[in-house]
């Protein structure tokens, strides 16, 4: 007989702690042809550049994140940018893959180049933007992504991530390892 008494719900812990992924930087390609590079800074804040796609040349410095592990040295790190844009990002470097959804709100869809700039001295404007909108329909993106270049650079370096994509070497992000 099924007991229809409340059963105490299960404790979910994570499997490992996120230092695992602290300190390492990663450039990845979705299966759409878009290039990111994410650096993560801290358990607390990533730096990121986008250098193809629908918002490529944006760049931001010390973005808030959760960042979290789940089995099997999967790290989930989620995010909302003051566009109004959520990002969660699946990494398993060990498979050296990425599975990211976006949630761009309609503006961003709309008037992507808006955002395409160093976001940190621009705070104040994507704000506005935001909430000018349109925010809905949302146009959500979701792709799995290959991890190209993966290397660890260390936790807390400024240094990093400290230009936009366009003033990087030549080849700089169709590096492999």
């Amino acid at each position: 007989m099924i007991s229809h008494e409340a059963a105490a719900a299960p404790t979910v812990s994570p499997t490992g702690p996120v230092s695992g992924l602290v300190g390492h930087r990663f450039i990845y390609t979705y299966a759409n042809g878009w290039q990111y590079e994410m650096y993560v800074k801290n358990e607390r804040t990533i730096d990121y550049r986008i250098h193809s796609g629908m918002v490529g040349g944006r760049w931001v410095r010390d973005q808030t994140v959760e960042l979290t592990v789940l089995p099997g040295q999967c790290y989930k790190i989620g995010w909302t940018e003051p566009t109004g844009t959520s990002v969660v990002v699946n990494v398993v470097p060990a498979a050296r893959v990425i599975h990211g959804t976006i949630f761009f709100p309609r503006w961003v869809h709309e008037f992507p180049s808006r955002t395409v700039l160093f976001q940190n001295d621009h705070l104040d404007q994507m704000r506005r933007f935001r909430d000018l909108g349109p925010t809905y329909p949302l146009d959500v993106v979701s792709e799995h992504a290959e991890i190209t270049w993966l290397e660890y650079v260390g936790p807390d370096d400024e240094t990093v991530i400290a230009v936009g994509p366009e003033s990087l070497p030549p080849g700089f992000a169709a590096r492999r390892n």
